[in-house]
């Protein structure tokens, strides 16, 4: 299986800073939505970002990677969020990241992508032209929806909505959820801070990925139609398609000018130099 992927993030329309970040790095994609502030929230999602690269090193598409693994890369990122607060003086310092992935991993000589997430960032999976939601929000509106306080069509208006549950911070060490699904080239899977489907609907990201053939097309579209609708918050988004060598468009990752491989950058890169990446 060869892997194509478009990844892109911005600050959005109205906040100063970008506190998100996003990796694209085989076998491993992940959005990272931090909080605590711009210096601090950017903060905590960069080392989520850093510690999940350095942890894929080990990983491979052909060697099953299992939940325990995953969890060891967010409990590190939590020590080093924790160990990085106390720099700061840690005393009233908040600082914290949702995180929303899926590694690309073999289990039964199968393919298979491992989902994980804590927070409300999200995992989707577009197939057969329609849309569904993998991961499952760790909110307090998901909470009141699952006990019957809270219609779903009455979530995307609360004002609770964008008060989490569980998060990858500075507090004891957090678990995840797991889910493990069949890798094929004809599904698509989609990885998004909240920020995105703030403006966008289901719906729309539906027909964008049913449209766009290019990953990298489809999440600078969704991305961009995201600031366009607003963009109240900060926005990423990561797009992955498997598919054989005979139909993959595009496998070599996009350079800067000066040649350098930024095929798995989050944001240490300015949108203006690199709004999405392909691999």
């Amino acid at each position: 299986m060869q892997v194509a992927w478009g990844a892109a993030t911005d600050a959005g329309g109205r906040r100063p800073a970008n506190e998100d970040a996003v990796l694209a790095q085989p076998p491993v994609f992940l959005v990272a939505d931090g909080m605590g502030g711009h210096v601090h929230g950017a903060m905590a999602s960069d080392i989520v970002v850093r510690t999940f690269a350095e942890f894929s090193d080990a990983w491979h598409p052909d060697v099953e990677v299992r939940g325990e693994h995953v969890l060891a890369a967010i409990h590190a990122a939590q020590e080093r969020i924790r160990s990085e607060l106390a720099h700061l003086g840690g005393a009233g310092i908040t600082a914290g990241s949702t995180v929303a992935g899926a590694v690309l991993t073999a289990h039964d000589e199968k393919t298979y992508w491992l989902v994980f997430n804590v927070g409300d960032s999200r995992v989707y999976r577009f197939s057969g032209g329609e849309l569904h939601q993998v991961s499952v929000d760790h909110s307090v509106v998901q909470e009141l929806v699952e006990a019957g306080a809270l219609r779903p069509e009455q979530a995307r208006e609360s004002r609770h909505r964008h008060v989490i549950t569980r998060a990858v911070d500075s507090g004891p060490d957090t678990t995840a959820d797991f889910w493990l699904l069949a890798a094929g080239s004809e599904d698509r899977l989609l990885m998004c801070s909240d920020g995105l489907l703030d403006e966008l609907s289901e719906a729309h990201v539906a027909s964008v990925l049913a449209e766009r053939e290019l990953a990298s097309a489809a999440a600078e579209v969704l991305l961009q139609d995201a600031i366009t609708g607003g963009a109240r918050d900060n926005v990423s988004v990561v797009v992955v398609d498997l598919a054989g060598e005979a139909d993959l468009a595009h496998t070599a990752p996009r350079m800067e000018p000066g040649g350098q491989d930024i095929s798995s950058v989050g944001t240490t890169v300015p949108r203006e130099q690199i709004r999405s990446t392909e691999g």
